[in-house]
């Protein structure tokens, strides 16, 4: 994937991908929580779809702010010869990534789940829970998406199968 100094590692529709990604497990994890927290299925499941509208626009705010900066980038594994912006997060740029988010997320739940249940109890009993599954979640998702490269659509074709091209040519219509 190319980038340009000052753009950071991710362009709109990579930070698009992992917003959604991030969102079906973080969606999870939140409803799995809360119904242990509440007992009450029917709030876990208000609290985990009310956090999809807020958390989707905060998360991808977030990735953009990210994506502004070149901090912790093309400095991995060997790689020191590459420009500002170039290559694979580090693992600090990673953790770094990983508490502010979690930070961010963190008030987004304490405030929804005391909204939904009514209890500041149970608000800041699953935003706690909360901290260390989804930092661990987090971190495993920033680094599979660290170690993912872009592939250009061309470079795509020319390594497509009989099977890619009927699948392809399906989803294009």
């Amino acid at each position: 994937m190319s980038t340009v100094a000052g753009g950071g590692h991710a362009n709109r529709k990579r930070s698009l991908a992992k917003t959604f990604l991030w969102r079906a497990i973080a969606t999870t994890d939140t409803i799995l929580i809360s119904f242990f927290i509440t007992g009450s299925f029917a709030k876990g499941l208000a609290i985990g779809f009310t956090e999809v509208l807020t958390k989707m626009l905060l998360y991808y705010l977030h990735e953009r702010a990210w994506s502004a900066s070149d901090w912790g980038l093309g400095e991995v594994d060997g790689k020191e010869g590459k420009l500002p912006g170039e290559g694979h997060a580090n693992r600090k740029r990673s953790v770094t990534k990983t508490f502010s988010w979690r930070g961010i997320a963190t008030t987004d739940t304490i405030l929804i789940s005391k909204y939904i249940t009514g209890s500041w109890t149970a608000g800041i009993s699953i935003g706690i829970i909360e901290v260390f599954t989804k930092m661990i979640l987090y971190y495993f998702h920033e680094r599979a998406w660290s170690n993912s490269d872009s592939v250009s659509y061309t470079h795509l074709r020319a390594h497509e199968t009989r099977h890619d091209l009927v699948c392809r040519l399906l989803l294009e219509k």
